[in-house]
């Protein structure tokens, strides 16, 4: 009876005994159950629903859940039943083939998604009869480049089969399916001047007129909403999507310049690598950094030192001389 009162008096001092779990003397009692608040429930994260049409003509589809291009492609074939290797590219708010529109690595939470898909092949005979073609090449992010911009005069220029949006499926009977854009800029360059080559090519099916362009996805009320209109879903090669406040003015300002170098220096428009390489640049404190930077995560490109130059000059507008 003596032993037990004595561990009686120790549970009213404050034993050294919590749920089977020995305490260091003198370490504070745990604050009784009522005194602890009741843990917040988890605030349920939105949905985020984008709308899509087929640009030719379609009912308009849901689709959710997707975290890079390769996915959106997959989620939209499967809301049409077609494979997505029949998509090309899609645009965003208007079905017509708009390289303004392009849908790149960051969509708007109100953007409304036209998918534009295989229409004809057709086959052309070009001679170079100078080095540079006159094309711009971008790519879907998903293994189709495609003509993003034909430089009036050019050689291109005078075939008038050839348009914006026709994506390049061989290159004299080399299927190029799964090039990135800059690889293919790189093989018509290294063409050999006046040696005749053939480009296979798959324009897009054309829209119908009757459908207008969109500027809003017509959601239900607080369907896909998040904070602020301004908000884009970040579509990333690498991991997950994120949800992001749109690019500042001078953010969008610093990459269409970038774009604008991407196009003199290399024959390819690609708006997401632009921002990608304004971001590295805002980090950058010089050139040198900039193109250790860029080497580490874009070594593939092989930029050269004076177009890295140009890029961290364009972002940063530096006071004095460059390193």
């Amino acid at each position: 009876m003596r032993r037990a009162g004595r561990r009686g008096r120790q549970a009213q001092e404050g034993s050294p005994m919590e749920n089977g779990v020995g305490q260091e003397p003198g370490t504070p009692e745990p604050p009784a159950a009522e005194d602890i608040p009741a843990p917040r429930p988890s605030r349920a994260r939105p949905r985020l629903v984008f709308h899509t049409q087929l640009a030719h003509g379609s009912p308009t589809g849901r689709i959710e859940g997707f975290t890079n291009v390769k996915e959106l492609y997959a989620k939209i074939a499967e809301v049409f039943s077609i494979s997505p290797t029949e998509i090309l590219f899609c645009t965003l708010n208007t079905h017509k083939v708009d390289m303004q529109k392009l849908l790149g690595g960051q969509i708007g939470l109100e953007d409304f998604i036209f998918a534009h898909v295989r229409g004809e092949t057709k086959e052309v005979e070009v001679t170079k009869t100078e080095d540079a073609l006159g094309l711009t090449i971008t790519d879907n992010g998903a293994g189709y480049a495609f003509i993003k911009r034909i430089k009036e005069g050019s050689i291109i220029n005078r075939i008038q089969t050839v348009c914006v949006g026709d994506s390049i499926e061989a290159i004299n009977d080399h299927t190029i399916v799964g090039c990135r854009h800059y690889e293919v800029a790189r093989m018509l360059r290294e063409l050999p001047r006046a040696q005749p080559f053939t480009l296979r090519l798959v324009q897009p099916k054309k829209a119908f007129d009757m459908i207008g362009q969109r500027t809003r996805s017509s959601k239900s009320p607080g369907e896909g909403r998040v904070a602020s209109g301004k908000e884009t879903l970040r579509l990333r090669a690498q991991g997950l999507a994120t949800l992001e406040e749109g690019p500042s003015p001078f953010e969008e300002e610093a990459a269409r310049r970038v774009d604008d170098l991407l196009e003199s220096y290399m024959g390819i428009r690609d708006s997401e690598l632009a921002s990608t390489m304004v971001e590295a640049a805002k980090e950058s404190p010089s050139v040198a950094q900039l193109a250790r930077g860029l080497d580490s995560v874009l070594g593939e490109f092989a930029f050269p030192q004076e177009f890295v130059a140009e890029v961290w000059g364009a972002v940063c507008h530096p006071k004095g001389g460059q390193e």
